[in-house]
Order: structure tokens, then C-alpha cells, then sequence
């Protein structure tokens, strides 16, 4: 994924987490918010929780990889953020894609 299109300081993330909306999914959660830019930006988070850097870090390149494609079908002005759950270390990959699709879709965040 581009850096244009990446949300990369921790007040973007926290902006995004306080007043954005969310959609949950078993595998993550998707934090959406509407911004005034031309661009839409996606962030990827993983916690603690999900265990130590090597999984945290193989959630993060996942879902950063499964958000690559779809950027240019997303409305522009959002900054997303996607939160990594548990059962994405042991979800395929077409799984994780079906799941982020359809949280988009819920979201209504896809281009008419």
C-alpha cells in the first residue's frame, strides 16, 4: 500500500477510534470516519493481545494486502482503520478478503 494512502500518526489513529464508526467482523473490526480529503486512508492495527511481533506484524502485512486492491473502489474522504482479532492468525486468505469486503460493503464505502 502506498504512503499517501496509510494513516501513519497516532492522532489520526486516535481521531479515527474516538469518533469514527465501527463494523465488527469475528476476524477484525473496521473503524471508518469521514474526513475533507480527496483521499481515503487506511491504518492497520494489532494488540498485545494477539500475541508477540512476529504474529502482530503477519496480521498487519495481511490485512494491509487484502486493503491494497480495493482502495481505488473506495469513496474518497474516509480514513479507515482495521483492527485485527484473534482468528486472523489462523483465517485464509480468501477468508480474510470475504471478510473485508463485506465490512466495507457494510459500511457503505464502496463507490456507487
Amino acid at each position: 500500500m502506498q504512503h499517501r494512502f496509510r494513516l501513519t500518526r497516532s492522532t489520526d489513529f486516535k481521531r479515527v477510534r474516538n469518533y469514527g464508526k465501527s463494523f465488527a467482523h469475528p476476524l477484525l473490526v473496521l473503524v471508518s470516519l469521514i474526513t475533507t480529503d480527496e483521499t481515503s486512508r487506511v491504518g492497520v492495527t494489532a494488540g498485545r493481545t494477539l500475541g508477540g511481533a512476529v504474529q502482530r506484524n503477519r496480521a498487519k502485512r495481511l490485512l494491509r494486502e487484502v486493503m491494497r486492491p480495493e482502495l481505488l473502489s473506495i469513496k474518497p474522504g474516509r480514513d479507515l482503520m482495521l483492527i485485527a482479532r484473534q482468528p486472523l492468525l489462523k483465517a485464509e486468505f480468501d477468508e480474510l478478503k470475504k471478510a473485508v469486503t463485506g465490512l466495507l460493503r457494510r459500511a457503505d464505502l464502496y463507490k456507487d
